[in-house]
Parts: structure tokens; sequence; C-alpha cells
């Protein structure tokens, strides 16, 4: 018989809670929105630059490698999902985790259609560019690009939210 023990470690927010004269739940949640608050318009410029770059990748030509230029888009997706999932952008997430699936989906030693990277690039310039409160808009423009997905990735079942 096994036992496995390990001593549990505290984290330094239960730390300041617990402390005598620290602060409440309420106040360290106040703080780390107010927190979070401070990075939106960080996040939404970084946003805004990795979607204009996935915007100004072009097919890859002669005497380039196409898997390096698909690399970069994906980078760039994982980079839009990284940097607008803090701040309940889910919009711009799914169609930047659509471009990732298919970037990963990509069979090696076959051309990739590289109006995929185009489309999504778009998508997402237009979904960055709405307001907030174009929700049916942002809807539709999910949904073609999952019709897309699954189109070319028949394995995929994700519900179009």
């Amino acid at each position: 018989m096994t036992v496995v023990m390990w001593k549990q470690r505290t984290s330094r927010l239960s730390t300041i809670i617990d402390q005598p004269g620290g602060l409440s739940v309420g106040v360290a949640m106040a703080q780390a929105k107010a927190n979070l608050a401070n990075l939106e318009a960080e996040s939404q410029g970084i946003v805004a630059e990795r979607i204009a770059r996935l915007a100004a990748l072009r097919p890859p030509g002669p005497g380039m490698d196409p898997i390096l230029q698909l690399n970069e888009a994906y980078e760039l997706s994982s980079a839009v999902i990284d940097a607008a999932g803090p701040f309940d952008r889910d919009d711009l997430c799914k169609a930047a985790a659509g471009l990732c699936d298919l970037i990963d989906a990509a069979e090696q030693g076959k051309p990739f259609d590289w109006r995929i990277v185009t489309v999504h690039a778009q998508a997402l310039q237009l979904i960055l560019s709405l307001p907030d409160t174009a929700n049916e808009a942002r809807t539709e423009i999910l949904a073609n690009l999952h019709h897309m997905v699954k189109h070319k990735i028949p394995t995929i079942d994700q519900p179009a939210e």
C-alpha cells in the first residue's frame, strides 16, 4: 500500500487575507478587477497589432518554407487568444482558435489553402471593429467561420455559439 503525502502550501493571497488587518475577499477581488481593467487597453493594442500582422501575411512564394509561414500564422492566432481571453472576448478567441485548428489539421506535403488565413484575418478585423452591441453580427461571423472549419475538418464537432 502506498501513501502519498504532501504539504499544502497556502497562496500569497490567502496569507494576506488571513493576516490580522489583511484584505477581505471582496477587497482582493476588487483590486484584482481593477488591475485587470488597467491591462485591458494594452491587451486591445496587442490584439489589434497581432491581427494586423496576421492580415499582412502573404502566401509562401517560391523559395519560401510554407511551414514557417503557417507557424507564424499559428503563433499570431495564439497570441490573439492569449491577449483577448482574460477580457471576455470569446468572439475573438473562437475565431482565432478556428484558424489554429485548421493549421493543426493541415496535412504535411500537401499545399495549404492560404485563403483560410486571409478569411480568418479579415473576420478577426471585422469582429474587432464591430461595436459592443453588434452581437448578432458577431454570431453570424463566428457561425460562418465554424462552417468553414467543419467543412475543412469534418471530425470537428464544436457547437457554433
